[in-house]
């Protein structure tokens, strides 16, 4: 069973969803559509989390109802009048607050990182974040029978291959330098919110080693092979760039332009800005769902995944130098935080590097989100999770350090973190040699929302001269 306290929320998103479900079976066809999905779902994760107060995934669940009983409130009221929807609002919000309590009580204490924060607010960010794992986590496709005996085979053989050729202790050696890129054809111009960009593509020169495991399936994977940029340069003499790495299931114009701010960094501060478009993101991707297959129990797609941005992304940093640009500057989000990290151990020439909420362990990412059924499967055919955490290493942003000037160095990121728990945040901190941090009382997808994690972006480009 659940703590008390646990209980007791568990408890209120229950009855919340059952308020919902209640009024919308007396209140017609519409109403019913409407209100019995968010009514089921919080009514489920109440039950189920009563009984696994361990398993996240019904308290994802919890929070996703919520949020889409905040989305149909406004037609609810419409048809069942000012009263009962005053009600429902009140449940659903209350449903929210306890969801986002739950979630903030068992972010894991970690040394170094401030304490997870009580409150209204950290606790509705906190289930902000758990219904978007709640979509994350159900999007993607589960794995096929043979899948998990098809990784252990895979990682096994990388891992003697690795070993053979000395890239698991020379990890610098695993990663080829590119080719020049030469000129980017462009796919046009298109504009966003006032801001106009170029769409480039080019052909990856990225191709896994010659005998590494899943080599053939990753050729296979056709859009892929196609690179993809949006580019947002000034007309005029050359101009410091900020190149800007977006996160996992990202890799759109709106969503990264809005994500990075990219108004204010172009048109306010006078930046040049480069958007690399991760493998199996955005026109690159192979399923239903950009970032399909980045991340997954195929590791060593996330291993070629990995390599083929720390390509991709240094054969568009030679393009930019060519344009002679005065300085050059590196921010990347989340899974961009990561590449950010990783790319920095690689590349020498960046004046700066910020790290905003990023990972730094896939494989702690797959144990701490995985599902569990697809974790046992894996398991129990043989999956080992030191083996996966060895084969990783020859993409991890901590086996190598960073190129970039320590002071000059600066990540940013949440104690309430759902998506990215504060420990990847503090493990690229220390590997960093503890660079300028600034931690806030939030979680993954709200930063945006805490004045100083601006302040610090801004701040590190200022004073390595990025920007004014």
């Amino acid at each position: 069973m659940s703590s008390p306290r646990g209980l007791a929320e568990a408890v209120v998103i229950g009855l919340a969803g059952l308020l919902w479900i209640a009024l919308a079976s007396h209140q017609g066809v519409v109403v019913f559509l409407l209100g019995a999905m968010p009514g089921a779902l919080m009514l489920t994760a109440g039950v189920a989390t009563c009984f696994q107060p361990t398993e996240p995934g019904p308290r994802y669940l919890g929070a996703l109802g919520a949020v889409l009983g905040i989305l149909v409130w406004l037609p609810v009221a419409v048809l069942v009048g000012f009263g009962p929807a005053l009600w429902l609002a009140l449940a659903v919000v209350v449903a929210f607050v306890a969801e986002g309590r739950m979630a903030v009580s068992v972010v894991e204490a970690t040394a170094d990182v401030p304490p997870a924060p009580e409150g209204v607010r950290p606790a509705a960010e906190a289930a902000l974040d758990d219904a978007v794992l709640a979509l994350m986590v159900r999007s993607l496709p589960a794995p096929q029978p043979g899948d998990a005996e098809r990784s252990v085979h895979e990682v096994e053989a990388a891992l003697g291959l690795y070993s053979d050729r000395g890239w698991l202790t020379d990890v610098a050696s695993f990663h080829v330098d590119p080719p020049e890129m030469g000129a980017p054809t462009s796919a046009g111009r298109a504009s966003f919110r006032g801001m106009d960009y170029r769409h480039f593509r080019f052909e990856s020169a990225y191709e896994p080693h010659a005998d590494e495991p899943g080599r053939d399936r990753w050729l296979g994977y056709a859009a892929n092979r196609t690179a993809h940029a949006w580019v947002l340069e000034h007309e005029g003499p050359p101009r410091p760039w900020l190149v800007c790495i977006h996160g996992y299931q990202m890799g759109l114009p709106w969503m990264d332009l809005s994500a990075f701010d990219a108004k204010k960094w172009h048109q306010e501060r006078g930046l040049n800005l480069l958007f690399p478009v991760l493998p199996l993101h955005g026109p690159r991707m192979r399923g239903r769902i950009s970032g399909e297959g980045f991340l997954g129990l195929d590791f060593l797609d996330t291993v070629h995944a990995e390599a083929q941005a720390m390509s991709d992304i240094r054969q568009l940093l030679g393009w930019v130098r060519e344009r002679e640009a005065p300085a050059v500057g590196v921010y990347g989000l989340s899974l961009g935080g990561y590449t950010t990290a990783l790319l920095t151990s690689l590349e020498d020439g960046f004046d700066c590097a910020v790290a905003g909420i990023p990972v730094t362990d896939f494989a702690r990412t797959a144990w701490h989100h995985g599902h569990a059924r697809t974790l046992i499967e894996a398991t129990e055919a043989g999956v080992e999770r030191a083996a996966v955490e060895d084969v990783l290493r020859v993409i991890s942003p901590l086996a190598l350090p960073s190129r970039v000037r320590p002071e000059h160095r600066a990540i940013f990121g949440g104690t309430a973190d759902q998506i990215v728990p504060p420990i990847h945040v503090r493990d690229l901190w220390q590997h960093w040699e503890q660079p300028e941090i600034a931690w806030y009382p939030g979680a993954h997808l709200t930063f945006m929302s805490h004045a100083h994690v601006g302040r610090l972006v801004a701040r590190t480009l200022r004073d390595a001269g990025v920007a004014v």
